[in-house]
């Protein structure tokens, strides 16, 4: 007889567990902060066309403006598409890196159910250097004025 009365009362004790956990995963659920559905389409500026196989990264931002822990890494489809459900709203750093193409980097906000984002990307462009001419440039003539001739001897 004592081990139905155990039985019982772990079989009570065991359903009042299992009642307890439903009812606070449901609490979570209500809870749980809004999440979104990111859709990016990564193109070549110059063409219009998409990039395959291109690193579409996302962070977490804080308040201060850094960068948080932990990310996600997606990378585009032939047609240049990568998406994501799930992300929480709040700033999100999105870093796209492609092969033979400039990085993109761009902190955005995410404040909706569904958002979607074109990144186009830029061919490199040519290092400046100090050596040489750039006549676009504007020259500030940080020069001294030159003398006035008609100034008195101080």
């Amino acid at each position: 007889m004592k081990t139905a009365g155990i039985t019982k009362w772990t079989m009570t004790v065991l359903l009042s567990a299992f009642a307890f956990l439903g009812s606070a995963t449901a609490q979570k659920d209500q809870t749980e902060e809004p999440t979104a559905v990111l859709n990016f389409h990564v193109v070549k500026e110059e063409n219009g066309k998409p990039v395959r196989s291109a690193a579409v990264i996302m962070h977490p931002v804080n308040a201060r403006g850094k960068q948080d822990r932990g990310g996600l890494e997606l990378k585009t489809d032939a047609d240049g598409k990568a998406s994501f459900d799930g992300i929480p709203y709040g700033k999100l750093r999105v870093q796209v890196l492609a092969s033979g193409l400039q990085t993109f980097g761009e902190d955005y906000d995410v404040n909706q159910a569904k958002m979607e984002f074109t990144v186009k990307l830029k061919r490199p462009q040519g290092q400046y250097s100090i050596y040489e001419s750039h006549p676009e440039d504007k020259k500030d003539d940080k020069s001294p004025p030159p003398p006035d001739p008609n100034a008195k001897p101080q």
